[in-house]
């Protein structure tokens, strides 16, 4: 399908996502676009999104994700100013930019939780579905200079970053650069089968 300034969000996914087994049709929805309005997102709306990932689950329910919010001028220039150029070219039209990062070390200070990663990414899951429920769009960007981001934004030495999520409403994808028009569209993704495998590795699953 040809991206214009008049193709519809949903149009995309229609036309690239089919489940090969009924799913809520939240999973599909939620894509990672380039393409924002400047539109702001409410406080209230903010808020809805960060409750969900409170509620994602954890290892001994310690909770380790932390996130840094932007949504003035002055903090998202912040971001931009250590995130790579190829996204900050794109994403300094969301109106809400979000650092997840986590934890690295147990509440209880004897030693590191090898989980904090694992369920740092499960926050994101659950707040990237909570966004496409509201009608609103996530991008998790790995590209930008972690240790930068860490003395910008003074995370203490234990906290890791992972991602920078822009958090917005869909814009007009003809103000993309040209590069990034070609590439505005929700991706597919693979067979079941080529990743989920009974008994053992490479074995395939039995379906009855």
């Amino acid at each position: 399908m040809t991206v214009s300034a008049n193709t519809h969000p949903q149009q995309l996914v229609l036309t690239n996502r089919k489940a090969e087994y009924e799913i809520d049709p939240v999973f599909l929805q939620r894509w990672s676009p380039r393409a924002y309005s400047s539109r702001p997102v409410s406080d209230e709306t903010l808020l809805q999104v960060l409750e969900a990932a409170r509620w994602a689950p954890s290892a001994v329910n310690w909770q380790p994700w932390r996130f840094v919010v932007a949504k003035t001028e002055e903090d998202r220039a912040k971001f931009l100013s250590f995130l790579f150029e190829g996204n900050a070219v794109w994403c300094k039209q969301a109106p809400v930019l979000i650092l997840l990062a986590s934890e690295s070390l147990r509440p209880d200070g004897e030693g590191e939780n090898t989980a904090h990663a694992f369920d740092a990414g499960t926050a994101w899951g659950f707040l990237s579905i909570q966004a496409a429920r509201l009608g609103l769009y996530t991008h998790a960007m790995g590209g930008f200079d972690k240790e930068q981001a860490k003395r910008v934004l003074n995370l203490p030495e234990s906290v890791v970053p992972h991602v920078v999520i822009s958090l917005g409403y869909y814009g007009d994808p003809a103000e993309l650069p040209e590069p990034l028009k070609a590439r505005e569209q929700p991706s597919t993704r693979r067979r079941l089968e080529t990743f989920v495998f009974e008994g053992q590795y490479g074995q395939a699953l039995r379906v009855r």
